[in-house]
Parts: structure tokens; C-alpha cells; sequence
């Protein structure tokens, strides 16, 4: 009886501990790790920025050509590298980033569907500061992709709002993609220049696709003698005003906006003399790229 009576007392503060314990909340808090600082890309777009050429120089709009500042929706890179001086070979210095490509059309391409797209002021790409290769660069190279802009077009006598997708990059493969609220089927590659403007003339839709010449897309190298470029490459280089020094320590991000010439940036060939966009007088787009690229440290 003795035994039965301890037993039963052991079981009951037994189940009392265990009682008590499940009904205690834990307080115990884990410490947050510490943040990580990130090199941040970003994009703005500035139509006053100085209008550059391809050897970096400015440049005003040829004899029979007009031109317009295009309102920018959106952009996307395929590669990024910053580099150590004005003699570093493309390739040759830090390259943080280089998007997907493929075969599937055919030739080796940028594959638009895995394509990064973002609007003025988002965050295009970012990267631990402690990962990256500490140095001290004194430019960036930037290979733009794609881009998305609103430009005015005329006809029938008046103006019209318009959305032009242009991809400049050497060159893409492209399944389909929506100009503004139409979608373009293509399922192949293009080479740069291949554009298409959406509208709605007087009441109707209007879509149409083109391709600029080979080698008239700008693209901007001020190191062309010492740090030239492929040829149909849209890899433009911008200097920093001051070094950009990467320690690997730093407490802080670094947010590194990149600010694009769109300065007259959207060119064609006058038919009739007047500064207007005409395509149904059979003026043609001869340059959609960026002219200049100024890479802002914040």
C-alpha cells in the first residue's frame, strides 16, 4: 500500500512539472544577425544629360534627321563590370553580372523571357559587399538589353500618344512581348535594333515592328582608343566622378545609380521637314540608343 501511495505521488508532480512547463511561454529571443551591406544598381533616365556619340564625344542630330527626348517606362542590362582604369580590356575587371543566354533561335542570344526589367528608381541587381572583389574602379560598363519608352507620332495631320519596346542589346531571343497592351509574337532571334511601336490612331489600334540598320545603334565608349568594344556590342562605358573603392568592410550600402542620355535618343529620317514622327511618309527609324551613361555613387 506504501508502494502504491509513493507511486501515485510520483506521477502527480510528474505531471504537474510537465504542466507548468508546456503552460511557460520561451522569452528566450535569437539575436538578429547583423545587416549585410549590398552594392545596389539602379536606372534613372535624363534628357538633358549631354547627347554623346559612339567615341563619347557630343554630338548634335545629323542634316535630314529629327529626334525626340522618349519618356522611359522601363529598361534591362544583360551584363555589368566595373573596371579599374581606361586601359582595362572588356572582361577584364570585376563583372558582377551576365544574364542568361541561349541557342534556341539559332545563334547565341540574350534570352528575353529570363530578362530583368525594372522602371526608374527600382532595384535592377544587388550584391553583398563582402562577396564582391575588393579594388578601387574608376569606370563601369554597362550592356543595355531592352527598353521601353512613350514617344509622340503623327498622323493623318495630328499627333498621337505611342509606346515603343526597342531591344538594342548584340543580340535576342524572343518568344513574345507586350509593346503597352498589345503582345508581339516573334519566336526567334533579332539582332539590335529591332523595335516596335504600339498606338491608337484615330480610334484604331495600330502595331508595327522594324529593324534599325546594322551599326546605327549608338552606343557610347569615351575608351575607345585605349578599351574598344565588339562591334554591335551595347556595352556603354561611364566614368565615375570620383573612384568607386570597394573594401569588403563597409557598414553601409552602396547604391550606384546609373544615369542614361535620352537626350534625342529616339532618331529618324525626315520626309517632311518639320521635327515630327511620321512613319506613314515613310520616315525610319535610324537610332534608339542610349547617349550616355553617368554612374551617380549615393
Amino acid at each position: 500500500m506504501k508502494k502504491n501511495f509513493i507511486l501515485t505521488a510520483s506521477i502527480s508532480l510528474f505531471l504537474s512539472v510537465f504542466i507548468l512547463s508546456c503552460g511557460k511561454e520561451d522569452t528566450t529571443e535569437e539575436t538578429p544577425s547583423p545587416p549585410q551591406p549590398k552594392l545596389i544598381f539602379k536606372f534613372k533616365f535624363d534628357s538633358m544629360q549631354v547627347r554623346l556619340n559612339e567615341l563619347g564625344q557630343p554630338q548634335s542630330l545629323p542634316a535630314g534627321h529629327a529626334a525626340q527626348n522618349p519618356k522611359f517606362n522601363s529598361i534591362s542590362a544583360h551584363y555589368i563590370e566595373l573596371t579599374q582604369s581606361a586601359f582595362t580590356a572588356l572582361g577584364a575587371g570585376s563583372v558582377l553580372y551576365h544574364a542568361t543566354q541561349t541557342t534556341a533561335g539559332g545563334s547565341d542570344a540574350i534570352d528575353f523571357n529570363q530578362s530583368t526589367v525594372v522602371g526608374e528608381g527600382e532595384t535592377f541587381k544587388e550584391y553583398k559587399l563582402s562577396d564582391l572583389t575588393p579594388g578601387t574602379y574608376e569606370y563601369v560598363r554597362v550592356s543595355l538589353a531592352y527598353q521601353n519608352y512613350d514617344i509622340n507620332i503623327r498622323q493623318s495631320g495630328l499627333n498621337f500618344p505611342a509606346t515603343v519596346a526597342s531591344f538594342i542589346g548584340f543580340n535576342t531571343f524572343i518568344t513574345d512581348y507586350t509593346i503597352n497592351t498589345q503582345s508581339v509574337d516573334v519566336n526567334d532571334d533579332k539582332p539590335q535594333g529591332y523595335w516596335g511601336v504600339e498606338a491608337t490612331v484615330l480610334g484604331t489600334p495600330y502595331v508595327t515592328t522594324g529593324q534599325a540598320p546594322a551599326g546605327a545603334t549608338t552606343v557610347p565608349n569615351p575608351l575607345f582608343a585605349s578599351s574598344p568594344i565588339p562591334a554591335g556590342s551595347c556595352v556603354v562605358t561611364g566614368e565615375f566622378a570620383s573612384p568607386l573603392v570597394i573594401t569588403g568592410t563597409e557598414t553601409e550600402d552602396i547604391v550606384v545609380t546609373f544615369s542614361l542620355s535620352s537626350n534625342q535618343s529616339f532618331e529618324w529620317t525626315e520626309v517632311t521637314a518639320d521635327g515630327l514622327y511620321e512613319p506613314s511618309a515613310g520616315e525610319m527609324v535610324v537610332d534608339m540608343g542610349i547617349r550616355g551613361l553617368i554612374p551617380i555613387v549615393e
